[in-house]
């Protein structure tokens, strides 16, 4: 009981650092481009939920949609923490039977690349205002985040993973 205890424990911090590692990144993205610091997740949520898929509404100012905001918070926390358990599952998998920790290597590398994929699918019609970049660094600075947390939790896990 207790792995599965530290499991789960581990793959919610994981999810939640991500998802609000992904939510600080944007803020500041926004903010350092004086469009305030919900204008992303704005959009976000709007082209989520509201069906926006013209960018040349975005030349003009855009109220701040606080459902649609909200809703498009709530399932990007969600899909964080599944993201998290999921991970984290792999990697209780990969200490249990160390033979299998280079395909969990793999596993995991594969899924941060179509989460990548996957968040470039949904950005698409605002491409403007979420570059690539931004895409790829916020996934970057989430994943870093992990790996930091996982470096304290569980010594030696990289050795253990990459080896």
């Amino acid at each position: 009981m207790q792995t599965k205890s530290r499991w789960m424990r581990d793959g919610i911090s994981v999810g939640l650092m991500a998802y609000l590692a992904v939510a600080v990144f944007y803020s500041a993205f926004d903010v350092l481009a004086s469009r305030g610091a919900f204008f992303t997740v704005n959009l976000l949520g709007r082209a989520v939920f509201r069906g926006l898929r013209d960018p040349a509404v975005l030349q003009f100012p855009v109220a701040l949609d606080f459902p649609a905001a909200f809703w498009y918070n709530a399932v990007h926390l969600v899909m964080s923490l599944g993201i998290g358990l999921v991970v984290m599952g792999l990697v209780e998998q990969a200490e249990r039977e160390p033979d299998q920790a280079h395909m969990v290597s793999a596993i995991i590398v594969g899924g941060f690349i179509a989460t990548i994929g996957g968040v470039g699918l949904v950005t698409e019609p605002i491409r403007a205002l979420v570059p690539w970049w931004s895409v790829v660094t916020a996934n970057v600075i989430a994943t870093a985040g992990g790996a930091a947390y996982l470096t304290v939790k569980r010594p030696g896990i990289w050795r253990r993973m990459l080896v």
